[in-house]
C-alpha cells in the first residue's frame, strides 16, 4: 500500500514550457483525497517554490535537493544543512578563476552578479501564475564582498556556463568535500523558458540528495521504502526512483534513469505522465 508519493516538478509534472498538463492537477487531488502524502520532491528552494506547494496542497516539501525538509501543513521545519564559509569560497574562487557564472539560493533569495542561466530563468518564473512566490532576487556587485558583510544561510551554489564544466566539477571535489550533480540543458532539455543551452553544476553539503532526504523523511513518518511511489524524469531524481518501492520515470526521462525505474510510463510530461503512474498503481 502507498502512503507516500514523491514527485519531480520539472519535466515531471511542469512541462518545458511552464504547463501544468490537467490531468497531472487532478491527479494531485486525488492523492489528497486518499490520505496519501504528496511530496514535493526539487531542486528548487522553497521561496521559489511556496505558490505552486500551496496550489498542489502537498504534505511535505523536500527543497534544494534534499537540503531541507519542511511539513507544508504546520509550516515546520523538519531538516537543514547548509554549505560552510569555507566551502563557498572555494567554489567561488575556482568560478571566478575560470570565468564561470555563479548564483547562491538561500532561505530567502537568489544572489547573483547578474542573472544568466538558471537565476534567469527562475526570476522569469517568478512572473508566472505557477510559480507566484515572495522570492527576492539579489543583484550585487561582487558575491563574494556582499556574504563578507551579509550573513545569508547558503543552502547551494550553481556554477553555469555554455560548455563542459566536467574539469571544474572535479577541481572542486579535490579540494572541498561536497556533493555536486552536473545537469544538462541540451537538445530536447534546452532551457525553453530563457532559450537557452547550458550546463550547471549543482554543488550542495555532502551527503545531501533527494534520496537520503527521502529516507529522512521516511523515518519521521515511520514508513518503509516499501511504502513510497517516487516519480521523476532527471538525473538527481535517479536514487530516490531506484531505492522506492515503485520508482517511476515519465516517457521523456533520461536514459540513465529509465534503466533503474520499476516503470516508465508511455506519455511524457506533456500528456500527463505524472498522472499515468499515479493511475497505475493506485486505486481509487
Amino acid at each position: 500500500m502507498i502512503k507516500l508519493i514523491a514527485s519531480d516538478l520539472d519535466g515531471t509534472i511542469i512541462d518545458k514550457n511552464n504547463n501544468i498538463f490537467e490531468q497531472n492537477i487532478k491527479a494531485i487531488k486525488d492523492i489528497n483525497s486518499k490520505n496519501i502524502n504528496f511530496v514535493v520532491c526539487t531542486g528548487k528552494t522553497y521561496p521559489i517554490i511556496k505558490g505552486l506547494c500551496s496550489k498542489f496542497n502537498a504534505s511535505y516539501g523536500i527543497f534544494g535537493n534534499g537540503n531541507q525538509i519542511i511539513d507544508l501543513k504546520t509550516g515546520k521545519e523538519i531538516y537543514k544543512k547548509l554549505l560552510t564559509e569555507s566551502e563557498i569560497i572555494s567554489c567561488l574562487n575556482i568560478a571566478k578563476k575560470n570565468h564561470l557564472h555563479v548564483h547562491l539560493y538561500t532561505d530567502k533569495e537568489i544572489i547573483t552578479e547578474e542573472p544568466k542561466y538558471m537565476d534567469l530563468r527562475n526570476s522569469k518564473l517568478q512572473q508566472s501564475n505557477n510559480y507566484k512566490n515572495d522570492l527576492k532576487i539579489t543583484i550585487v556587485e561582487d558575491i563574494s564582498l556582499y556574504l563578507k558583510f551579509n550573513k545569508a544561510n547558503v543552502f547551494k551554489l550553481i556554477i553555469s556556463a555554455e560548455k563542459s564544466l566536467l574539469d571544474i566539477k572535479n577541481k572542486i571535489l579535490n579540494t572541498e568535500n561536497v556533493d555536486i550533480t552536473i545537469i544538462k540543458k541540451y537538445g530536447e532539455y534546452k532551457d525553453f523558458i530563457i532559450n537557452k543551452e547550458y550546463e550547471y553544476l549543482d554543488i550542495s553539503p555532502k551527503g545531501i540528495n533527494k534520496n537520503s532526504a527521502l529516507n529522512i523523511l521516511k523515518n519521521y513518518l515511520k514508513i518503509d521504502s516499501s511504502e513510497i511511489m517516487a516519480v521523476g524524469d532527471n538525473l538527481n531524481d535517479l536514487e530516490m526512483v531506484k531505492n522506492s518501492g515503485i520508482g517511476v520515470s515519465v516517457a521523456n526521462g533520461y536514459d540513465e534513469l529509465k534503466q533503474v525505474a520499476k516503470y516508465i510510463t508511455t506519455k511524457p510530461v506533456e500528456t500527463g505522465g505524472f498522472a499515468e503512474a499515479v493511475y497505475k498503481f493506485i486505486n481509487f
